[in-house]
């Protein structure tokens, strides 16, 4: 319900950009140039967790975006899942690549899912709104995606807030599963996981490891060499998506290209 008054309320209320505050208007053109002007790029926490799939991220999580990115998530700024959206659907082709194609299925969109707790205090699942947002975007663009929420939380999750990158990952290991009759979903194309803002890395880890520990029915012709019958392994989570990540991943990520270059992997 309180959804729904906010976007009402969206509807008969002035409106300012959600960056800057300009007014009349929900993203200004300045603050969507910051948002999704610039190519999704590879980022990398520092320390990187191990088994974190390869992330690409819109924009660093700074200024505009950071303003953005709290006005719909804390502010209940709802219209403003559609322009970060955009941003993370140009992530979400970034991280999985040419599409070759009716025959490589779907993209998969798996949003990281959000505590109960924190979809109660928002009245709104951010994340998920987001990925629906994006979704359509490809859909629209011809490259078929569909948001595939398998994701939820098991286990008590304590405030990440204030944990630093260890605490982050103690906190979460274990803590996401595949809801029951999900497996099956996974195997209909190429699954990437999504989430609004990653900072340490901890959320995507715990959500790749989670995919990768369900056992999937066996389904003909996934080529796992296993008998007629037996269970299958989970999916290997090897690509995310998100809008926003620190500057400090974008820059990791620029010396670590610089470096490669130098010492001769690229001509």
């Amino acid at each position: 319900m309180r959804g729904w008054w906010r976007e009402i309320a969206g509807l008969v209320l002035p409106v300012a950009c959600g960056g800057c505050g300009r007014p009349r208007t929900e993203v200004c053109p300045d603050c969507a140039d910051a948002l999704a002007g610039a190519a999704p790029r590879r980022v990398r926490p520092a320390p990187e967790p191990a088994g974190l799939p390869a992330v690409h991220a819109a924009a660093p999580y700074a200024e505009a975006v950071r303003e953005l990115l709290i006005a719909h998530k804390e502010r209940g700024a709802l219209p403003l899942a559609g322009p970060l959206g955009g941003a993370l659907a140009g992530a979400v082709e970034a991280a999985a690549g040419p599409w070759a194609g009716a025959a490589d299925g779907p993209l998969l969109l798996v949003p990281v899912p959000s505590s109960r707790r924190s979809l109660r205090a928002r009245g709104h699942d951010p994340t998920r709104r987001v990925a629906l947002a994006a979704a359509a975007r490809l859909r629209r663009a011809g490259r078929p995606a569909r948001v595939v929420p398998v994701l939820r939380q098991r286990r008590y999750v304590a405030d990440q807030s204030g944990l630093g990158a260890h605490g982050r990952l103690a906190n979460l290991s274990g803590a996401l599963e595949v809801v029951p009759g999900g497996a099956r979903l996974l195997t209909a194309g190429r699954v990437v996981l999504v989430d609004d803002l990653m900072t340490t890395g901890a959320s995507l880890t715990e959500a790749a490891r989670a995919l990768g520990a369900v056992h999937l029915p066996f389904i003909p012709g996934i080529p796992h060499g296993l008998p007629a019958g037996s269970a299958q392994h989970g999916i290997e989570q090897r690509v995310a998506a998100v809008i926003a990540s620190s500057p400090r991943s974008f820059e990791i990520n620029r010396n670590s290209r610089e470096t490669w270059i130098v010492a001769g992997g690229e001509r």
